[in-house]
């Protein structure tokens, strides 16, 4: 390569990134200047507020409600009122809440880790409900229990009404509440946080994906919430790890999820940097994490989860045995069989009777180290065979590059 292309080279690396820097600087600009914009970065272990802006000011928490609804259902299950297996039904009540939703009919039931599952990934409105009847009787003692339970935490300023995060004008937080709650969280459950982390689970016939497009795209996150009503913008709470060092930032107001997201990992950069860290290599920040399929021998029996390859926990050693080996992204159902093998087989049955008796006195006749060698070369000659490629679904899978872009609702709640 010659000087004048390598010049030509670092220009257009340095354009483009001052270009990076000007559009993200715009879009920071729009979203503080929103009237609902608050926002916060506290170190997890200590508190100490590394950045905060109208982090006391009251907001719309929306579906951040559900990190509360989570905590009172890990407080049922440490002091054994509830287990992972427990049944959670499903009333008309809570049935008949708007999207986001799991959809699960009334008078039906899910386990108690599918409610956890469906409330992180899928922000269902309808189990935050049902998780709340189950746990006071009805959904407003439970509202009320949730409010007490986050004033004895230290959230002094958040009121909820609903189980959910739908729509009140009374149901209010801060981001400083909400930092404290991601924090509360991780230190008081450890075990049930690394829910939080999980990007996909197979409910029935679907496969659901979290709303949380931070643990695809910042590097070290590991969770927790997102969050939308048209009162309060788009909201979320992140925790994210490096070089040892987590931090915990809550933001609210923004316009898109997009400009949400890139806000949230400005914050976050601008955090690591005061707590020392040294930034993350581009190619390091731009990958997107791989999922595995597998059983969790850890949770037990349930619904079979995605989670990132970090959190993947290892087989014990008579389950490792017997488990096939764990494939990349497996997002989908294993594909139908191509048509030509139905070919193949049907080319492969028996010829006529005068060709049976003639091969059945030719194996007769054949010795028995002749017919093993046979036996072992049939597979060998399989096994040079090119592999076919699977056939197409009849629905292409949604990517798993970028999050889909979040449908127009006036009463959801969600990411």
């Amino acid at each position: 390569m010659t000087f004048t292309a390598i010049t030509r080279a670092a220009i257009t690396r340095t354009a483009f990134a001052a270009c990076f820097l000007i559009f993200a600087g715009a879009a920071s600009a729009q979203i503080t200047a929103r009237d609902r914009y608050a926002s916060i970065v506290v170190d997890a272990r200590t508190g100490q507020v590394l950045s905060a802006a109208h982090a006391d000011e009251t907001r719309h928490p929306a579906s951040l409600t559900k990190m509360m609804t989570l905590y009172m259902l890990f407080e049922a299950m440490r002091d054994g009122r509830m287990t992972l297996s427990t049944p959670i039904r499903v009333s008309a009540e809570a049935a008949s809440r708007p999207p986001s939703k799991l959809g699960v009919p009334a008078g039906g039931s899910i386990s108690v880790e599918t409610a956890i599952l469906a409330l992180i990934t899928r922000s269902a409105n309808d189990i935050a409900s049902a998780v709340g009847e189950n746990l006071s009787g009805d959904e407003d003692a439970f509202a009320r229990v949730m409010t007490q339970r986050a004033r004895s935490l230290g959230m002094t300023r958040t009121t909820f009404r609903n189980a959910s995060g739908l729509p009140d004008p009374e149901q209010v937080t801060t981001a400083r509440d909400m930092s404290l709650l991601g924090r509360r969280l991780i230190s008081d459950f450890p075990d049930q946080y690394r829910y939080f982390s999980t990007q996909y689970f197979a409910h029935g016939n679907r496969m659901i994906r979290n709303h949380n497009g931070m643990l695809r795209d910042y590097a070290g996150t590991d969770g927790i919430k997102t969050g939308f009503i048209n009162a309060s913008g788009f909201n979320i709470v992140t925790s994210a790890q490096r070089e040892g060092v987590r931090l915990v930032g809550a933001v609210f107001g923004g316009s898109s999820w997009p400009q949400r997201n890139n806000h949230m990992a400005e914050l976050l950069d601008d955090g690591f940097q005061r707590m020392g860290v040294r930034s993350v290599p581009v190619m390091a920040a731009n990958a997107t994490p791989r999922v595995v399929a597998g059983r969790d021998p850890v949770a037990g029996p349930g619904p079979r989860r995605l989670v990132s390859t970090a959190q993947a926990a290892p087989l014990p050693a008579n389950l490792a045995r017997s488990q096939p080996p764990r494939r990349v992204a497996a997002a989908t159902p294993p594909a139908r069989p191509r048509r030509a093998a139905t070919t193949q087989a049907a080319s492969a049955r028996p010829p006529a009777r005068t060709s049976q008796a003639r091969t059945s006195t030719t194996r007769a006749t054949a010795s028995p180290a002749a017919t093993s060698q046979a036996r072992t070369n049939a597979p060998q000659r399989n096994a040079t065979r090119p592999a076919e490629a699977p056939a197409t679904s009849r629905q292409a899978p949604r990517s798993t590059e970028a999050p889909a872009a979040p449908r127009q609702q006036i009463a959801r709640s969600g990411g």
